[in-house]
């Protein structure tokens, strides 16, 4: 996993806020996704900004909700 794929993915995000529902479960798949690769030693970067450049998706506003 490289710093641009998770880029793209917040950005994803970014572009599917209007529909909360849809970003929430984007965002908790990018979440998985990199503790996955980093864990697995699959990360491209260095871990540590991978794992921040994930969670700025925390700066997205929409609805957070879990059932």
């Amino acid at each position: 996993m490289t710093l641009t794929e998770i880029e793209s993915r917040v950005q994803a995000i970014r572009d599917m806020a209007c529909d909360f529902e849809r970003a929430h479960s984007l965002e908790d798949k990018l979440w998985a996704d990199v503790l996955e690769a980093i864990s697995n030693e699959e990360c491209e970067c260095p871990k540590a900004e991978a794992a921040a450049m994930a969670l700025t998706t925390r700066q997205i506003e929409f609805e957070r909700w879990c059932a």
